[in-house]
């Protein structure tokens, strides 16, 4: 997929926990929102069979599973995504996953590289056993997504810029305007700062999700992406 339009470049997460409140946000928000997110909170309770239905409707879905098993699993699970319908499909960037996504992905869909979570700093990448800062294991990833042939990464705005050197489409959450809270995100930056920096788009949640007025929420994240576009 492209992002063409302001609106294309706005992800909205429904992390939600049931089907009538990602209702109720997709239709405050159509014709605002480009693309809408489904990952694991949602996908536990009824979420796939909204992704299919909004991707039958017409609409762009981003499926956001962060595979992560075995080839054989992988490969499988993304074939079933791509029957679904669904525009972009998540896979932790590892060699062996990522290869295998690639290999069996259907056309019209796109594996997306995940990096590193934006809630994890230096000091959770060591706790985890690494033995390299976020910057240097991101890094790394990158490299390795475009290795395997994914068609985007998904990493924080600060490595947008070493992210749009590899060719590959630029994803990032941990997006906020000044005026909204952080919550658990710790690598954070305003849209504009995303935009500037090299994302093709980016994901909110939060913000919007729990806005008294979703649409009006959904609308000043767009206007920000304009603006940042606009000093391009």
């Amino acid at each position: 997929m492209k992002f063409n339009t302001a609106e294309d470049r706005l992800i909205l997460a429904l992390d939600v926990t049931n089907r009538a409140d990602a209702e109720r946000l997709v239709e405050a928000t159509d014709g605002i929102v480009g693309v809408y997110k489904v990952g694991l909170e949602f996908a536990m309770a009824g979420g796939l069979d909204f992704a299919g239905e909004l991707a039958r409707a017409g609409r762009k879905v981003f499926l956001d599973m962060k595979l992560l098993d075995i080839p054989n699993t992988v490969a499988g699970a993304t074939r079933t995504a791509g029957a679904l319908g669904v525009t972009f499909l998540t896979v932790h960037s590892y060699p062996q996953a990522l290869r295998a996504a690639v290999s069996a992905r259907p056309e019209g869909l796109s594996v997306v590289a995940v990096t590193v979570l934006t809630s994890l700093g230096d000091t959770d990448v060591a706790e985890a056993g690494y033995g390299m800062g976020v910057t240097e294991l991101v890094e790394s990833r990158i490299a390795a997504a475009a290795a395997s042939g994914a068609d985007a990464i998904v990493c924080s705005p600060g490595e947008a810029a070493a992210a749009r050197r590899s060719g590959l489409q630029v994803i990032t959450p941990g997006v906020r305007l000044a005026s909204d809270p952080a919550g658990d995100q710790k690598r954070v930056a305003t849209p504009q700062q995303a935009i500037l920096s090299g994302a093709d788009a980016i994901v909110v949640g939060r913000p919007i999700n729990a806005a008294p007025d979703p649409a009006e929420a959904a609308a000043r994240y767009v206007a920000a992406i304009r603006e940042a576009l606009g000093a391009l």
